[in-house]
């Protein structure tokens, strides 16, 4: 043992003298020029390109980086493959995600490729620490053979970062925004967010489940719709108008399409916001597939007065100058198109009382009745509240419920209220509920036969005539 350990030192003392008489008889230009001329070499030879995607590039975080961490993360199997790993829970995050210790490996497939990715973390130099750099350097290593080095390229790269962003909207809670402060001010946030949780869905939302079938097909064509609007030079943004009585669910409609697209909610309140261009600053402001809210848009502010005269601007400084023509440009100006992925929504008890310049195709795509609650709409309120499938009521009592439910035209917020007083006891829930519709629905059809016969007494009438003789 000891003669192998004798050989070992010797040997290192000769490389040691080898090295110290090249670096002293080669010029360090030709060492260099030899290292670039093997490092080509090799490469040539080599059956795999290798590329590198660091954390940070230049001074910049490199987006890139971030998607191939969390595809990567979500890999089912990774739990399997690595023995090492990192857990971590972001802001507004609901899920605890996987990611790679230093220096670890995880083997991909996508089309018959096998992709390599390496997580390599090395000490940054000290002298580029003054530039509020991390400390460690962290590098993704892709090693892919050649032969499939135009596919990484044109598609795998692109295929990471979507099932990224798929990854992020289903780890992350939505926000729900409200504009507050300054939008002058750079060193604050003109919107302020907290976690929206709101539990409306579509199959919990009491409506037609043809209507709903409806607009949660044209909510899935606008969101995969991405090439049609750059084909047909559209900017990729879509409005609705929700309009009708109170308590006829237009809240719960907003909530459950930022459900089901996974978006989040910006409520703009227009009394806050003073001029057009801060108005504009706001929308600037706003992310990607997000929803825009103006709720009850005939109350916020009035848009009624087109042709307002200039003497009166300067009466109150203070007072809100918010035009029709700026919140038309907000919803389709040139400023509405500098996002993509995003939904306009207005809501209104009054849509006759709306311009209709708001309301055309354009800036309001899409005009959703939200009426007062229909035989369809019953059954779903009766599923949520009671529990009750179609078949546990009564044949008699649906019957019943199908021929004055419409007469009686109250909305399903009234509906719901009978029900919730009525939780612990199902069977009174149904006969109340009935009894209520009955008497509304009475109630409405003496008010129409006496509004019919005031008009039939007004028409019926003879007109007095006066001759006035002077």
């Amino acid at each position: 043992m000891k003669e192998i350990w004798t050989t070992i030192a010797s040997m290192m003392g000769v490389w040691a003298l080898c090295e110290s008489l090249l670096y002293s008889v080669i010029p360090g230009d030709l060492r260099s020029a030899s290292l670039r001329f093997f490092q080509r070499v090799f490469n040539y030879i080599s059956p795999y390109c290798y590329y590198d995607i660091m954390e940070i590039d230049g001074v910049n975080t490199n987006e890139l980086y971030g998607a191939i961490q969390l595809y990567l993360g979500s890999f089912s199997s990774i739990t399997d493959t690595t023995t090492r790993l990192s857990l971590t829970r972001g802001l507004n995050s609901s899920s605890i995600t996987f990611g790679f210790s230093n220096n670890d490996r995880l083997i991909d497939f996508y089309k018959g490729a096998t992709v390599e990715w390496e997580h390599v973390v090395t000490e940054r130099p000290t002298y580029s620490r003054r530039r509020a750099l991390p400390q460690e350097k962290r590098v993704f290593t892709l090693r892919v053979r050649k032969k499939n080095k135009q596919l990484v390229l044109d598609s795998y790269l692109d295929f990471v970062v979507e099932r990224a962003n798929e990854v992020r909207r289903k780890n992350q809670d939505r926000l729900l925004y409200t504009n507050c402060g300054d939008p002058w001010d750079e060193g604050a946030h003109p919107w302020e967010s907290v976690s929206f949780k709101h539990p409306s869905t579509f199959d919990t939302l009491a409506m037609d489940p043809v209507k709903k079938g409806e607009i949660m097909e044209d909510l899935l064509d606008f969101a995969n719709g991405e090439s049609f609007y750059q084909k047909t030079g559209r900017p990729w943004k879509r409005g609705y108008l929700l309009y009708g009585p109170p308590g006829t669910g237009k809240s719960s409609m907003i909530a459950a399409m930022a459900n089901f697209l996974g978006y989040d909610v910006y409520d703009l309140e227009l009394t806050e916001v003073q001029t057009n261009i801060m108005l504009r600053r706001l929308l600037m402001k706003t992310t990607s597939k997000s929803i825009i809210v103006i709720e009850d848009i005939d109350c916020s502010i009035n848009l009624t007065d087109r042709n307002k005269s200039s003497s009166s601007s300067g009466s109150n400084r203070n007072e809100n100058k918010i035009t029709l023509s700026g919140l038309l440009n907000f919803a389709d100006g040139l400023w509405s198109c500098c996002g993509s992925e995003r939904i306009f929504i207005f809501t209104t008890n009054h849509v006759d009382k709306l311009d209709p310049a708001l309301l055309r195709s354009g800036r309001m795509d899409m005009h959703i009745h939200m009426s007062y609650c229909s035989f369809p709409s019953l059954k779903i309120l009766l599923k949520n509240y009671l529990g009750y499938e179609e078949c546990d009521v009564k044949k008699e009592a649906l019957e019943e419920f199908e021929a004055v439910v419409d007469a009686a035209a109250m909305t399903p917020a009234d509906i719901s209220e009978v029900l919730i007083k009525n939780l612990r006891d199902k069977n009174k829930a149904i006969d109340e509920l009935l009894d209520i519709l009955k008497i509304k629905g009475e109630k409405n059809r003496l008010k129409l036969s006496n509004v019919d016969e005031d008009e039939k007494r007004a028409l019926e009438s003879p007109q007095e005539c006066s001759l006035e003789i002077f």
